[in-house]
C-alpha cells in the first residue's frame, strides 16, 4: 500500500481505547441515527469471521465503530453477497456497504462513494510452494495455468488486461461467487493464481503463512471506500469522520493492528 502504515500519530491505546478526541467535537451529530450496513465477511483483514469466536471482525468493523462513535449513530449489520451488494445499495436496501470496495467511475454511476479510507496495490496470491512462475509475464506464458476471480471485480479486470490477453471470456479464468471461494480453489489446486489487492493478500498470508504467499511486482493500485445510495445524506458526515481519523492517527493505528499485529485465533 502506498499510504504509510507504520507511522502512528498517537498511541494505539489512546486512539482505539479512549473516548472520542476533541476533534470529534467539530463533527456532525447524527443524534443516534440508526444505520444499516451491508457486509460479506470474506475479506480478511478488512472483514471476516474470527475462526476462534465465530464473530465478524476486522479493520472495517473497527473503523465503522469509531465512525459511529464520532458521529453518534447506531449501526446494525446485515450479511449479503458481493454480487448483490451494489445493486442493493443502489436501490436503497441498506444505508452503507463495506467490503474493500474499489472506487471506480462505473460504480459511481450507481452509488455514492465515501472518500478513500485506504489505498492498496494489486498482487498475485499463490500457494506457498509455487515455483513454476514468478510474475505476470511467466504466468501468462503458460497456457495450462488457471486464475480464479470474481466477475465484475477489480482483480478480474486486472487479471484479464494485465496478466492475460485482454479477453474477458478467456477460458483460463475460473469464476467464483466469492473471493473466499476463489482462495479456497487456489488452496486445493483447482486454480494456480488469485489476483488480490495487498489488503486481502496480506491478510491471507498473515493468517496462513504455510499455505499462501504473494509474488511479483504490484499490478497497479486502487482506492477503497464505503458506498451509499445516490444522494445519501450520510456521505458528508462519514467523510468528515474519515478525515478526522486520518488526521489524528486512527487509520494508521488500525492499519498497524490489522496488517501487522493481528494473529488469527489469538
Amino acid at each position: 500500500m502506498q499510504r504509510t502504515f507504520l507511522t502512528v500519530a498517537v498511541a494505539i491505546s489512546t486512539v482505539l481505547g479512549a473516548s472520542t478526541t476533541s476533534l470529534a467535537d467539530d463533527l456532525p451529530d447524527l443524534g443516534g441515527k440508526e444505520v444499516i450496513i451491508a457486509s460479506e465477511n470474506t475479506y480478511p483483514p478488512l472483514q471476516f469471521v474470527d475462526p476462534k469466536t465465530g464473530d465478524a471482525i476486522g479493520w472495517e468493523y473497527e473503523a465503522v465503530a469509531e465512525i459511529a462513535k464520532r458521529l453518534n449513530m447506531k449501526v446494525t449489520y446485515e450479511n449479503t453477497s458481493w454480487d448483490a451488494m451494489i445493486p442493493a445499495i443502489s436501490q436503497g436496501e441498506y444505508d452503507i456497504a463495506m467490503n474493500g470496495i474499489t472506487i471506480r467511475a462505473d460504480r459511481a454511476e450507481k452509488v455514492d462513494f465515501s472518500e478513500p479510507y485506504m489505498r492498496s496495490e494489486m498482487f498475485m496470491l499463490v500457494r506457498a510452494d509455487e515455483d513454476r512462475f514468478t510474475d505476470a509475464k511467466s504466468f501468462g506464458a503458460e497456457a495450462d495455468f488457471l486464475a480464479g476471480a470474481q466477475p465484475g471485480t477489480t482483480p478480474f479486470y486486472v487479471t484479464v488486461y494485465e496478466v492475460l490477453d485482454g479477453d474477458e471470456a478467456n477460458s483460463r479464468i475460473k469464476l467464483f461467487e466469492t473471493f473466499g471461494a476463489a482462495v479456497q480453489a487456489l488452496k486445493i489446486g483447482d486454480v494456480d493464481l488469485v489476483l488480490t489487492d495487498s489488503t486481502g493478500g496480506k491478510g491471507y498470508v498473515a493468517t496462513n503463512p504455510d499455505t499462501f504467499k504473494l509474488i511479483g511486482d504490484p499490478l497497479g493500485s486502487e482506492d477503497f471506500g464505503f458506498i451509499f445510495p445516490k444522494g445519501s445524506e450520510l456521505v458528508a458526515p462519514v467523510n468528515a469522520a474519515i478525515t478526522s481519523m486520518r488526521d489524528d492517527g486512527t487509520l494508521d493505528a488500525l492499519n498497524k493492528k490489522w496488517f501487522f499485529d493481528y494473529k488469527a485465533g489469538q
